[in-house]
């Protein structure tokens, strides 16, 4: 217990002092936003950071053009004995418009933080049992796309034990239940004609586009109140006067459960089929991007780091907000043991919106977001402190 503690009182002060260098991180990554699978100057910051300091083995594009990898260590433990990789996830895209509206400046933040501050604390002991090493991994394309999924098709997660990263909010909470995605591509296509002087001629792609649209409508009555289905129409026609030979739209679908999205991707498949039908349009459906699955929960993670953060003065949320949002984090939660917890930045201005961007880029947010890998890398140093824990580990995801 006493090396629990002063490894914890360690990292934080490891942390501590690197205040503005990882404010100046966060702030640089926030001053140019970028979108998903375009990460350049985000991913070259974030390389340049870890470069800086030749304990870390730094591999830019690493599986993907804006994703990087940093690792440090072995440390401790005998020679032979089996090495216990702890991950640290940074995202760093930005959405359309309006910039890091969710703040993932502050989530690469909180992963470089924790990883650094893990790595000052086991630097200071001269004889640690465990084996260590710390793995950063960059991951892009979460808004869009689904980075981490590519990234476990590479192989990144393989060897790597426990996880950690955690996500700005309006609360502080160890863990919300981010439910499971998808998101559907659809194509009308139609038959252009003069819509004033012969419409009769013409297939409308626009019609099969808006009744696709309202079918979905008058599905959600039917709907599990916890299913979720939102979209836009694209791309509605090019002219008044042209009756529309081509039209797209895009949905996301959303379930508690990975498991329920087949049931409603048929629900909602059978709706733009019916418009087509009905207007004697063609239909194109296509699911162009991976499905992100739900957060598995994890309570003996998630146990630690409530209480790692009380010690630093968080307060958790006893009835935590609802949220039916979504990550690629959950897809990872089902090959490794780990956490993704919410911070508080200050401010309750909600994500994705003009006023978070703001507050994302404030040094107000510094303190949380600090704090907050301060706790995640003290819930790494109580597993690598626990030997029960460690036994434990493949084991530590309960559903």
């Amino acid at each position: 217990m006493e090396k629990q503690k002063q490894m914890k009182n360690t990292l934080q002060l490891c942390i501590d002092k690197l205040h503005d260098k990882l404010f100046s991180l966060s702030h640089d990554i926030w001053n140019c936003p970028e979108l998903a699978c375009n990460e350049t100057k985000a991913h070259d910051r974030l390389v340049r950071f870890f470069s800086e300091d030749d304990a870390w083995r730094v591999e830019s594009n690493f599986q993907l053009a804006t994703a990087f990898r940093a690792t440090w260590g072995p440390f401790g433990g005998r020679e032979g004995d089996r090495v216990l990789n702890i991950g640290f996830l940074c995202e760093y895209d930005a959405l359309p418009g309006i910039g890091h509206a969710c703040g993932h400046n502050l989530i690469a933040e909180v992963g470089a933080a924790g990883a650094l501050g893990l790595k000052g604390a086991l630097e200071n002991e001269s004889d640690f049992p465990v084996c260590v090493k710390i793995t950063v991994l960059g991951t892009p394309a979460e808004e869009d796309h689904g980075g981490k999924i590519d990234l476990i098709l590479a192989g990144a997660f393989e060897d790597i034990d426990l996880v950690f990263m955690a996500h700005p909010a309006q609360q502080d909470v160890a863990f919300l239940p981010c439910v499971a995605l998808t998101d559907m591509t659809v194509k009308y296509h139609g038959k252009a004609s003069h819509a004033a002087a012969y419409p009769w001629e013409g297939v409308n792609a626009l019609d099969a586009a808006v009744l696709a649209y309202n079918n979905l409508s008058v599905l959600r009555q039917q709907l599990n109140p916890d299913w979720r289905l939102h979209g836009i129409i694209k791309h509605g026609g090019v002219k008044p006067n042209i009756i529309p030979a081509y039209t797209e739209l895009e949905f996301y679908l959303r379930t508690p459960l990975v498991k329920d999205l087949s049931a409603l991707k048929a629900k909602a498949e059978a709706c733009f089929r019916a418009a087509a039908v009905a207007t004697g349009c063609q239909v194109e459906i296509t699911y162009p991007n991976h499905a992100y699955s739900n957060i598995l929960p994890n309570d003996t993670l998630a146990n630690l780091y409530e209480k790692n953060g009380k010690a630093l003065g968080i307060q958790f949320q006893e009835e935590p907000n609802n949220f039916s949002g979504s990550t690629d984090f959950g897809n990872v939660s089902f090959i490794v043991p780990g956490i993704h917890p919410f911070f508080y930045i200050c401010t309750d201005a909600m994500n994705h919106t003009e006023e978070y961007t703001k507050a994302a880029g404030s040094e107000k947010a510094q303190l949380y977001t600090l704090r907050t890998a301060k706790a995640l890398a003290m819930t790494a140093v109580d597993v690598l402190c626990c030997p029960d824990l460690l036994t434990q580990k493949a084991n530590l995801v309960v559903v």
